[in-house]
C-alpha cells in the first residue's frame, strides 16, 4: 500500500520539483531550449510538481494558508515554465 506523504511535504517536494526544472542543463548544441527532448523533459518535471499538490486543496483538512499555497505554487510552476522554455 502506497505511503501517505503529508500536505506540508508534497509543498516542499513540489518546490523541490520546480528548482529542478529550472536547473535542468539547457543543451549548448543543436536547437538548444528548442530540443524536443529538453521541453519533454522540463514539462515531466513541471508536471509531476502539478500533480504532487493537484488534491491538496480538495481535502477537507487543507486550511485556508495551505489552500494559498497551493494556489501560489499554481502560479509558481506556470512562471517557471515560461521562463524556461521562453
Amino acid at each position: 500500500m502506497a505511503k501517505l506523504i503529508p500536505a506540508s511535504e508534497r509543498l516542499v517536494r513540489a518546490r523541490k520539483l520546480i528548482q529542478k526544472a529550472r536547473d535542468y542543463p539547457a543543451p549548448t548544441t543543436g536547437l538548444g531550449k528548442s530540443d524536443l527532448s529538453y521541453v519533454a523533459n522540463v514539462k515531466d518535471l513541471l508536471r509531476q510538481a502539478k500533480d504532487m499538490i493537484k488534491f491538496i486543496s480538495m481535502t477537507p483538512t487543507a486550511s485556508a494558508e495551505t489552500k494559498a499555497e497551493v494556489k501560489k505554487i499554481y502560479e509558481e510552476i506556470e512562471q517557471a515554465e515560461k521562463e524556461i522554455l521562453s
